[in-house]
């Protein structure tokens, strides 16, 4: 059928031109909207700026066909062939493209939005910068396709290849990629928040500066994949493959790493602040100067491990062996206004081999105090300012306190490594001395904090009086107990003499504790541990006659003759 023939049928209503051979027609511009050109031979055509909305073009051949345009939304192109097609700038907004075979096509800027292009072949085919929002590509052959620039938000991939595909600066925000292979594809720069990469396989691709913040990747395998400088915040890992990836420098900020195995990959200059690292393998692999500000280590293998240089401020380790990383320094801060790691640990000197894993052992950033009962928190803060004015650069922080029972548990953080024991001794050491000035010069703090309780007139009951004054009672009974059983008497002497020399002061009568309470105390202390026993006798010889002479130094010398009994 001549050209002008098939035009003037179509100006005349006629809409069905199945099968019709039109090899070669110039159509440029035409219009032939909704017309059914089923298995029509179109090879070769020209039908650049034709208008083809809705039209049926199911199993038609349209290789080599000049499509550039051309406006083809909601058209049926199923089964159709476009082999070495030219498409640029087409409008194939929700048209069907399924099982069409799609080799060497040209799509560059074509609008492809909801299209269903599911089970297309296409070898080396080219939608650089097309549109391709929402649209349904599930088991599409694409190997080698070029992408580059394509906006796919909310597209569907599942199980497609994507095998050494182009996809530079490619927008798959939110697009579904399950089971999808990227093997070799470079997709340097690309947009893919919170896509879902479940089971894709990325092996050697190249992901360098691409941003996949909050995207799942569980079960992924990203073996020797380029990820140098990508964005990974919040991105799930689970059970994903990264043996020797290239992580150098990227964002993994509280990403999901559980159960992963990243052994030998380069994760140099990597932040890695927040993420969760259970049972992953981090074996051989290369942290120097990493950031694992806050990191959760449970179970991690890190055998032959890099780790010199890293920050571990707030890192959690558990069930972890550090003995055998490969360490010379860690830096135990962050300097967050010069954005830079601070405080270098060991100072001036580098690790000895394994040391690292003794020091944890010994050592951490996290400090648990039990006391018998709940502390006075006035009485803490002074307690906690002492124990940091004493140790160079030290900052204490209040992680959480619980109360259960008899256990009062005090949970602080210290900005670089301590001995958690050591300096839980020296708070608790402290405190009954710090508690003990609270109390006396309690008013006098609030007062030059400008706190002071304003002042009630009336005079108090007799019975409120009486209430205090047991309050304060039980209160230093209490403390006096705790001094008495965890200091040497040397210093516990000095320490309970000034509670009771408080307790004078408010007209509270102090026998009764002399005798009962110290005493009984001591005496109790002394039989359960013989070194204390030799520290008491040697007290007695060596204590000033003022100290022997104070109400306290009676009531030691008192449980010194029931000992002798």
């Amino acid at each position: 059928m001549q050209t002008q023939e098939f035009l003037q049928r179509y100006q005349q209503g006629e809409r069905n031109f199945g099968h019709i051979d039109l090899s070669g027609a110039s159509l440029s511009g035409v219009n032939l909207r909704e017309i059914d050109l089923t298995g029509a031979n179109l090879t070769g055509a020209n039908l650049s700026w034709s208008f083809l909305s809705n039209a049926k073009l199911i199993g038609a051949c349209l290789r080599r066909a000049d499509l550039r345009s051309a406006g083809l939304a909601g058209a049926n192109l199923s089964g159709a062939n476009l082999s070495g097609a030219n498409l640029t700038k087409a409008d194939l907004r929700l048209a069907c493209l399924e099982a069409a075979e799609l080799n060497w096509a040209a799509f560059p800027e074509a609008d492809l939005g909801g299209a269903n292009l599911q089970g297309v072949k296409s070898d080396q085919i080219n939608f650089a910068g097309a549109k391709l929002d929402g649209a349904k590509l599930m088991a599409a052959e694409l190997m080698e396709a070029n992408l580059n620039r394509a906006s796919l938000v909310g597209a569907n991939l599942t199980g497609a290849n994507l095998r050494e595909a182009h996809l530079v600066e490619a927008n798959l925000r939110s697009a579904i990629l399950m089971g999808v292979n990227l093997i070799e594809s470079d997709l340097n720069g690309a947009q893919m928040r919170s896509a879902n990469l479940t089971g894709a396989d990325l092996h050697r691709a190249v992901l360098a500066g691409a941003d996949l913040t909050e995207a799942v990747l569980d079960n992924a395998d990203l073996s020797r994949a380029n990820l140098a400088g990508s964005y990974l915040l919040k991105a799930s890992f689970k059970k994903a493959l990264l043996l020797r990836a290239n992580l150098q420098g990227v964002y993994l900020l509280r990403a999901d790493l559980s159960e992963a195995n990243l052994r030998s990959a380069d994760l140099r200059k990597a932040d890695l602040s927040g993420a969760y690292l259970m049972d992953a393998m981090l074996g051989e692999a290369d942290l120097r100067e990493a950031c694992l500000i806050e990191c959760r280590l449970i179970r991690t293998n890190l055998e032959g491990a890099q780790l010199t240089g890293c920050c571990i401020q707030n890192w959690q380790v558990q069930d972890v062996d550090l003995s055998r990383v490969d360490c010379s320094y860690v830096f135990t801060e962050f300097d967050y206004t010069a954005k830079v790691a601070a405080n270098r640990f060991p100072v001036d000197r580098d690790f000895e081999s394994g040391e690292l894993g003794r020091q944890h052992q010994e050592d951490s950033s996290i400090v648990k105090v039990f006391f018998e009962e709940a502390p006075n928190w006035e009485a803490l803060v002074f307690t906690l300012r002492r124990v940091e004015l004493e140790s160079r650069e030290l900052k204490l922080n209040v992680q959480f306190f619980e109360s259960a029972g008899e256990q009062n548990l005090l949970r602080l953080s210290a900005n670089r490594l301590v001995n958690g024991k050591i300096l839980g001794d020296r708070i608790l050491e402290l405190y009954p001395d710090m508690l003990e000035k609270v109390l006396a010069k309690g008013a006098e703090i609030l007062s030059l904090l400008d706190l002071a309780v304003p002042s009630n007139n009336a005079e108090p009951s007799h019975k409120e009086i009486l209430l205090r004054r047991q309050e304060i009672y039980q209160r230093m009974v209490r403390q006096i107990s705790f001094i008495l059983m965890s200091q040497t008497p040397d210093k516990f002497s000095e320490s309970v003499q000034r509670l009771l020399d408080y307790l004078k002061q408010q007209g509270i009568p102090t026998e009764q504790i002399q005798k009962k309470v110290i005493s009984q105390a001591i005496v109790q202390r002394a039989k359960q541990d013989p070194a204390f026993r030799e520290q008491l006798l040697a007290w007695e010889k060596t204590a000033s006659d003022r100290v022997r002479g104070s109400m306290m130094g009676e009531a030691v010398r008192y449980a010194i003759a029931l000992l002798s009994e």
